[in-house]
Order: structure tokens, then C-alpha cells, then sequence
């Protein structure tokens, strides 16, 4: 069965999602399930206002003011459509291709190295600097920022001398902005940096270095 919603979106307020739906008594309303507990609410939107009506049965414990508002605040502008009904059902454990990074670990010790860089202060800063209102990457700006620090470093440029590779010089490039941004005196190892580069371009394969890539090749060519 498909009901009248919106896409789902994350919240950061709290562990939950939100989304929107249309009412048969007219106007919408926001819906939220938590990912920790076994819990959900609801709240109208008033259309004069723009702000949300809750039910008085709905605990502030579990679901504050501060997460209606941020729910309401990611929808606005989402439009509707038929979709399925959401079954929210929270898994205590992860499956077999999933990444498990528990809880009760610090960051940086996880098991698996693509749990440990998401954590890390490299790419949280990256994903902070370069991600747009609504949450998305903007490439644009960050491979602008590489390119103009790569036209003017002087490593970079005895790279191409040598005719290091195009992977290499990427490699570097982030390293080296990687610790700018964070204020780290010392580069990643490279693994870490290879999967920090693989964790940017899983989030978009052919926006992520596309231009950065092509401006190495061509001073590579020249």
C-alpha cells in the first residue's frame, strides 16, 4: 500500500527520520520514528504559520520541540508523491555487506578502515567545508579549491617533473589538504588516505575529483 508522502530525511536532534504526509482532513504533517526506540509521533503543520501543532500525548522526552523543528525544516519545499509506507525496523546488528562501526568504540579503532576514517577529523571537516545546505557535496568548490592549491605547490609541481601518476598526485593533494584543514602536522598514511578518497567519491563517483583529475592530467601532458 503507497501513501501520500514525502521523501525520508535524517535528523541530527535526535536518532530518528521524518517525513511528510498528506491529510485527508486537509493540510500535512510531519511523522517521526526513532532508530533507537520503538517510538513515533506526529504533528500537524499549521498552514499559517508554518510551525507544528503536536499531539499533547507525545512525550518532549523523546521527541523535543528542537526535533519537529529541524524535521519541518529539512521538508519544507520537498514535494509529495505516492509512495510505500514506511516500515521502520531497527537492526541490533549489521549484515553481512554492511560496515559495523559499534557504539561502544572510540573512533579510530574500529576494526574496519572505512569505519575509521568516516569518523576521522579529515573527512568530517571535508563533508562540513564542502556540503551544501541541503546536506549534498558541492564538488564544484572543492575541486576548485585543489586545483588552485595544486597549480601553485611546489611538490605537486616536481611530481608532474617526475611524471608521477594521476593517482599518486591526487594522493597527495588530499594528504597534504587533508592535514591543512584538520591542522595536522603530519599526512595520513596512505591507506588511510586512499580510503578517505574512496569514502568522498562513494558519496558521488562521477562528481567527486572529475575535474581535479583532469586538471593533473593536463599538467601531466604539458
Amino acid at each position: 500500500m503507497n501513501i501520500i508522502r514525502s521523501k525520508i530525511v535524517e535528523l541530527n536532534t535526535i536518532p530518528a527520520i521524518a517525513y511528510k504526509i498528506k491529510m485527508k482532513t486537509g493540510g500535512s504533517g510531519v511523522k517521526i520514528h526513532r532508530t533507537d526506540v520503538d517510538e513515533t509521533a506526529f504533528a500537524k503543520i499549521d498552514k499559517r504559520t508554518g510551525g507544528i501543532r503536536r499531539d499533547v500525548r507525545v512525550s518532549e522526552d523523546i521527541f523535543p520541540e528542537e526535533a519537529f523543528d529541524e524535521a519541518v525544516g529539512l521538508l519544507i519545499g520537498m514535494p509529495f508523491s505516492a509512495r510505500g509506507k514506511v516500515k521502520f525496523i531497527a537492526a541490533e546488528t549489521a549484515d553481512t555487506d554492511e560496515i559495523a562501526a559499534p557504539e561502544d568504540e572510540a573512533p579510530g579503532v574500529h576494526d574496519d578502515i572505512s569505519a575509521n576514517v568516516v569518523d576521522s577529523d579529515e573527512f568530517t571537516t571535508i563533508i562540513a567545508m564542502y556540503a551544501d545546505m541541503s546536506g549534498k557535496m558541492n564538488y564544484q568548490l572543492m575541486n576548485k579549491h585543489f586545483i588552485q592549491f595544486a597549480a601553485r605547490n611546489k611538490t605537486v609541481a616536481d611530481m608532474v617533473g617526475k611524471n608521477a601518476s594521476v593517482e599518486d598526485i591526487l594522493l597527495y593533494i588530499v594528504k597534504n589538504r587533508a592535514a591543512y584543514f584538520t591542522d595536522n602536522k603530519e599526512l595520513l598514511p596512505d591507506d588511510m588516505a586512499l580510503a578517505l578518497i574512496d569514502a568522498i567519491e562513494d558519496i558521488d563517483p562521477r562528481s567527486a575529483f572529475k575535474e581535479l583529475k583532469l586538471h593533473i592530467r593536463k599538467m601531466l601532458s604539458r
